[in-house]
């Protein structure tokens, strides 16, 4: 994209993004009461559009937000905006839903409250993650409803800084000795070419990347356990991949400054990255997927 302002949609309206303006009543601010959703585009194809919608969803059920709009509805929003927002290369597409505006109170009433809608259209940097990066481990200090994907991120915040202040990308996050997921992330570790990754559950975001990766490895008959993975058995890996919408999947080589297997990504990986980059080549065009 352009130095032009991007245009962005809140509440029904296209505008300059330096002209979009929230309350300061808004329970999103007020206490981080919403929901969001973030999706890679690929020339004019938002990737896996569908899944994100219906996380969307289920994210906003699972707060009592009624869903603002209907799939189609929001498909077209989205196509629209990306059509406003035109780009040579890669874009991503930011979705926000918070509870909307009210008094700073607790306690809500659903009936009296219109959620607010934001989404925004920006630039997705390509950043070669081939080489492999450095994670650290931390213990988990999240909620328990992490499958919600909530825009109350302060731990990840955190995280994400303790992580980037030891020359790392990432935080791989421990609960009572299992591996849950990264900060902003979900985590697969390959040992004795057994690939793992830890099983759906509140305990961590049921990612797109995530199942799309498993979807991509059953069909190249690379079976994946969706199993628990104990801190020992991470750090024992001889692989380690983290996988979001933006990341990608990306090749862990050091673990609280040690190395992973050899140090380098894993032939298990490499062949990951082939199935995901062709699968990236078909993927559905935006509004019509």
């Amino acid at each position: 994209m352009s130095d032009k302002i991007p245009i962005v949609y809140l509440d029904g309206r296209f505008l300059p993004l330096d002209q979009a303006r929230v309350s300061v009543m808004d329970r999103g601010f007020l206490f981080g009461d919403g929901v969001y959703e973030m999706m890679p585009v690929y020339g004019d194809r938002v990737f896996r559009l569908d899944e994100h919608l219906t996380r969307l969803a289920r994210s906003l059920e699972a707060i009592d937000v009624p869903d603002p709009c209907s799939t189609g509805e929001w498909k077209s929003v989205v196509h629209e905006l990306l059509e406003k927002n035109p780009a040579a290369g890669n874009r991503s597409i930011y979705i926000e839903v918070t509870r909307g505006t009210g008094d700073r109170n607790h306690i809500y009433e659903s009936t009296r409250l219109k959620p607010t809608v934001f989404i925004l259209c920006r630039s997705l940097a390509a950043v070669d993650y081939s080489g492999g990066v450095g994670a650290i481990t931390h213990p988990d200090i999240r909620w328990d409803y992490c499958h919600i994907k909530a825009i109350s991120l302060l731990p990840a915040v955190m995280l994400k800084q303790r992580a980037s202040e030891a020359g790392c990308l990432e935080a791989i996050l421990i609960r009572n000795g299992e591996v849950t997921e990264g900060a902003a992330s979900n985590v697969f570790i390959v040992s004795d070419d057994r690939i793992m990754t830890p099983p759906r559950g509140n305990e961590l975001l049921h990612g797109i990347t995530r199942d799309l990766v498993i979807e991509l490895l059953a069909g190249a008959g690379m079976a994946c356990a969706e199993t628990g993975v104990s801190e020992r058995e991470l750090r024992s890996a001889d692989e380690i991949w983290i996988t979001s919408s933006t990341m990608e999947v990306v090749p862990v080589v050091t673990l609280d400054g040690k190395k992973v297997g050899e140090g380098t990504p894993g032939p298990q990986w490499q062949r990951v990255r082939e199935l995901y980059n062709a699968f990236k080549l078909k993927a559905p065009v935006a509004g019509v997927n």
